[in-house]
């Protein structure tokens, strides 16, 4: 495989616990336009996998008849990293105890001699999980950060584990392909190991997860941040959904929130929610941890799980076999990269050099319409291992492809056999339901909605 490229301005840094860190023009863009109480954070974030999308509220919808550079196209496919029904949470009240926070518990080196700060590992019992004495306890591998096992995070694990146990079984398949390249970028990064679970929490790793946000691929980022962290996004790459380059960009995100925020439980949920909706909830209630602004009403109920679905997705994927998960692994993902100078469909590339389709589908997501781009572009193509010479050797004979011309309009239609719809102003499942003849169960249970709320701008599978 050939050796990753990390772009030239992500020099190593050391993480360091101080919030006060150097951080990237982007972050202090966000930051200073999040303490204005009537602007609106420009910069666009990373959608959860489980999280609704934003309210636009009055800002402009783009024109329908326009087809933007992150609109859906027939490869993607709907997120299904639902998180459980939750039950609200009595109101909090303020009393003096002796338990530590969960931000104190989740700083990257704790201090080792501290029974408040003791690692999760070390005082796991199966009694206080799973109710079960017979068993003895397994012996834990360290953790890359301390783990918290409260009463969220033990719902999130009864979810993973028997609520959607294969579902959540094909996620830890699929990303062992990839763990290997995570590993490396992240500890190019110096970023904890851990954090590569996030990955399950946002798209179980898939790189053609789409979310209703518009948000896409293994990492769910959304098109502002990608491009503000160097991946491409026009109408025909897709570089959001690349394993390797948006790892990367996961990666840089990741680690300049942590230099922004100075703990993880808060980089997480800036990751979840943005920076600016994190930053503005620390202002407005006057705290400085994640513990004391998940006890109020400014940050959404999907955000203040987030780091819980974490902690519970880690431990299952660091003790596999205690949960009844196979520990059967994916090939990982290796490849050459062959130089191609003109437009060709993966269709053509198989039929003259004998790669299955369905492998330069699953080697080059990114490509948006099964094709290398036009206008005489050059463009490393992802190959299996070993064959580059041979795909180079006979580009000449690949007949070239001519992309079809794009929509005038934007994936909007009044037939039931649409496959997608963009949801318009004044639009409700109901109406959506009665305009394409589909039960408002069937439209949840397709685009994994656990709600009926639904925003302009957001893209509804449309299908019965």
């Amino acid at each position: 495989m050939n050796s990753l490229h990390r772009p030239p301005d992500t020099g190593h840094r050391r993480i360091a616990p101080s919030p006060f860190n150097p951080r990237p023009f982007v972050l202090l863009m966000a930051l200073f336009l999040g303490l204005s109480a009537n602007v609106a954070s420009p910069i666009m974030v990373v959608q959860a996998a489980d999280s609704e999308p934003a309210t636009v509220g009055s800002s402009p919808l783009l024109d329908e008849n326009t087809v933007t550079a992150d609109d859906p196209d027939d490869n993607l496919v709907p997120l299904d990293t639902e998180g459980p029904a939750l039950e609200t949470a009595p109101p909090h009240t303020a009393t003096t105890s002796s338990v530590p926070r969960t931000e104190d518990l989740l700083q990257l080196n704790p201090a080792s001699n501290s029974p408040e700060t003791a690692r999760f590992s070390d005082a796991f019992t199966l009694l206080t999980e799973l109710g079960s004495p017979q068993r003895a306890t397994p012996d834990y591998t360290a953790y890359d950060m301390p783990i918290v096992l409260d009463s969220s995070v033990q719902t999130h694990i009864r979810y993973f584990n028997a609520g959607i146990h294969d579902r959540f079984e094909q996620w830890l398949f699929r990303l062992s392909r990839y763990r290997s390249i995570v590993d490396k970028i992240f500890t190019e990064f110096q970023l904890p190991s851990d954090l590569v679970y996030l990955s399950l929490v946002e798209s179980g790793f898939n790189p053609y997860a789409f979310s209703r946000a518009k948000a896409t691929g293994p990492w769910q980022f959304m098109k502002g941040t990608a491009q503000a962290y160097g991946l491409r996004v026009d109408n025909y790459v897709d570089e959001r959904r690349d394993p390797v380059k948006s790892t990367v960009a996961a990666a840089r995100y990741l680690r300049d929130l942590y230099d922004l925020f100075g703990a993880w439980p808060l980089a997480m949920a800036a990751y979840n929610a943005g920076e600016g909706k994190v930053m503005r909830a620390l202002r407005t209630a006057q705290a400085e941890s994640f513990s004391e602004i998940s006890q109020t009403r400014l940050i959404r109920r999907e955000t203040k799980e987030y780091v819980p679905r974490f902690m519970a997705a880690t431990i299952i994927a660091r003790n596999p076999d205690r949960y009844g998960f196979s520990r059967e692994v994916a090939e990982p993902h290796q490849f050459d990269e062959a130089i191609i100078s003109r437009t060709v469909h993966f269709h053509a590339i198989a039929n003259a050099t004998g790669i299955p389709y369905e492998e330069l589908r699953l080697l080059n997501p990114e490509l948006r319409r099964d094709a290398t781009p036009p206008n005489n572009e050059t463009y490393y193509l992802k190959v299996p291992v070993g064959m580059k010479a041979k795909v180079e050797q006979l580009s000449d004979r690949i007949p070239a492809y001519k992309l079809p011309p794009l929509l005038e309009k934007s994936k909007i239609t009044t037939t039931a056999s649409s496959h997608w719809y963009k949801v318009r102003v004044g639009d409700t499942l109901g109406k959506v339901s009665k305009r394409f003849g589909i039960s408002v169960k069937t439209l949840k249970t397709k685009n994994h909605l656990s709600s009926p709320n639904i925003q302009p701008g957001d893209f509804l599978v449309i299908s019965r």
